[in-house]
């Protein structure tokens, strides 16, 4: 299939492209993923150029549930310009930059202190890099779609904003215990801060995670991919509000935490 529809989609420069086609559901379901000049060729019509030359026909009736073997039907396609998918990405990374450090400015202000900000801001981008890393490290590797659209972008901004959330409960008792035990060291306010927080942390991310798991096992195909972001974060945000960004405050506020 990939060889057939190669044929007949080129890019700008009159190259044959090689498309992604990955089995959804079943082996009968192909989701296929090109890129294609636009301006000499559409996708559905290199599509079914291709599977004419493989012998296939195409479905009278698409809207059947039974297709016959020598059938197909394509039940749906869409197309990004060139210059929709740079102002998307740029769109996206501004959103994502501009959250960042309105966070940053809220929890600096909150906690009157620069280093919580800091912390925070770090430990988010942390997360944030890591969904990205791993989306396009198993992005070939994987039977269902994990394309960079506006469900990964609301996937993203909801990873940062549970982050976060972690994040603030952790730092409020840090600023609690560090009023309640100020003859203590800054290193023994947060492994008592950290200690009193980390079952709720556990027991609220455990069970985020059992919920997004269920969505992602039951759920339509159309929302894994969003499901699996989110699953992702809710591991990774939690780990670093307790092991990313606490120690950067302690490193940062060199024993200053009781000011």
């Amino acid at each position: 299939v990939k060889t057939f529809i190669a044929k007949n989609c080129i890019d700008d420069n009159g190259n044959e492209v090689e498309p992604e086609v990955k089995t959804v559901n079943n082996d009968y379901n192909l989701e296929i993923t090109t890129k294609y000049d636009k301006n000499n060729s559409e996708v559905d019509a290199s599509i079914e150029t291709a599977f004419n030359e493989l012998g296939f026909q195409v479905d009278s009736n698409p809207e059947d549930n039974i297709v016959g073997a020598s059938e197909y039907s394509i039940k749906s396609s869409r197309g990004v310009g060139t210059q929709i998918s740079k102002e998307f990405i740029n769109n996206s990374l501004l959103a994502i930059a501009f959250s960042l450090f309105i966070i940053f400015i809220y929890i600096a202000y909150r906690f009157r202190k620069w280093q919580f900000g800091l912390g925070a801001l770090i430990a988010m981008f942390h997360d944030v890099l890591v969904v990205l890393g791993l989306f396009s490290i198993l992005y070939n590797y994987v039977p269902f779609s994990m394309e960079i659209d506006q469900a990964f972008i609301a996937a993203i901004l909801t990873v940062v904003g549970y982050s976060i959330n972690d994040t603030v409960v952790v730092f409020d008792r840090i600023r609690e215990f560090s009023v309640l035990h100020k003859k203590s060291s800054s290193i023994q306010v947060v492994d008592r801060a950290l200690n009193s927080t980390l079952s709720r942390t556990i027991n609220t991310s455990l069970s985020t995670f059992l919920v997004l798991l269920t969505i992602f096992i039951f759920g339509g195909e159309s929302i894994k991919g969003f499901a699996f972001a989110l699953m992702i974060g809710v591991v990774v945000g939690t780990y670093s509000s307790l092991f990313i960004a606490t120690p950067l405050v302690v490193d940062l506020s060199k024993n200053k935490l009781k000011a």
